[in-house]
């Protein structure tokens, strides 16, 4: 009974999620993507892009990662992926997790926490395709608004293809291909500059 108490616990902190606005909109939406909304979309952009990885995924473990790597921005906020990747908020964000995964029982909240931590590091296949997925949403959102993230945080073209590119191409250059397609689209339309 302990068990599923600390299991429900953590259910409703998780609520805590939808809470955390992202900073790019939803396609046709006027208002900001909260991070539940993400992590949703993250996992079903998965399922439909597993095929594409450059070497052999493991789908479950990718969607685990997907549901969880964001659970820290319940304490820690969201930045915008050009600014997020500073110690300090990794250092926010991880302990965010560690806070949050202590609520479940001791062996499945010490997993989730090296779930996570696998996710971060971005070196296994599993993590480095979890990641490329993270990456994709955000820039499909910025292309059908108008590059509007991009034109409030001053992010220029050199830096989205960098960042994505790296990140994308590492897990799979088809899918690299075909988003790098749409930004320099983007690029020619002037949403992207």
């Amino acid at each position: 009974m302990k068990d599923i108490t600390q299991i429900l616990d953590f259910m409703v902190e998780i609520e805590k999620l939808k809470g955390v606005l992202r900073k790019s909109r939803p396609v046709g939406l006027s208002r900001y993507e909260n991070a539940g909304e993400h992590s949703w979309h993250v996992c079903l952009s998965d399922l439909l892009l597993h095929n594409y990885a450059e070497e052999d995924v493991d789908i479950n473990r990718v969607i685990r990662m997907l549901l969880i790597h964001d659970l820290g921005e319940i304490d820690a906020g969201d930045k915008i992926i050009y600014a997020s990747e500073t110690v300090e908020q990794k250092g926010k964000e991880w302990h965010g997790v560690k806070r949050i995964f202590n609520l479940l029982p001791d062996n499945l909240g010490a997993q989730y926490v090296a779930l996570w931590e696998e996710f971060e590091a971005g070196v296994t296949a599993d993590a480095k395709f979890a990641k490329a997925i993270d990456r994709i949403p955000p820039l499909l959102h910025n292309l059908n608004d108008d590059g509007h993230g991009w034109k409030i945080h001053n992010i220029p073209k050199e830096k989205v293809l960098a960042l994505n590119g790296e990140r994308i191409s590492a897990a799979s250059p088809e899918i690299w291909a075909a988003v790098e397609s749409k930004l320099q689209q983007g690029i020619s339309e002037g949403i992207l500059k």
